[in-house]
């Protein structure tokens, strides 16, 4: 059996930034968060497929990686559910990632 315990990636912007409020996720976080998806309720993936399901997640389209200022862009948001976040979205950017290579 493999370990459930994700890693950090050497010279990610995650390195030493353990907690989620340590990586810019806290109040201000938080409170932005809820006002965006009460702003946006259902999940643009699902939305598109004609669904309507209510999304959970905000998702930066482009990862910030880090980048306060694509952070906290608005304009860079999206809605998601969490089955598209931890799926769709997910598989997207690896694919992104391995087009790259």
């Amino acid at each position: 059996l493999g370990s459930r315990l994700q890693t950090i990636t050497p010279g990610s912007w995650r390195a030493g930034k353990q907690t989620s409020s340590q990586r810019g996720y806290n109040y201000r976080w938080q409170k932005a968060r809820e006002r965006f998806l009460s702003d946006n309720p259902v999940c643009v993936y699902c939305a598109r497929e004609g669904r309507d399901i209510a999304a959970t997640v905000v998702d930066h389209r482009i990862p910030h990686e880090g980048d306060q200022e694509l952070f906290w862009d608005e304009r860079n948001w999206q809605a998601l559910c969490k089955t598209c976040h931890d799926g769709t979205k997910k598989r997207e950017e690896r694919e992104a990632r391995w087009s790259l290579l």
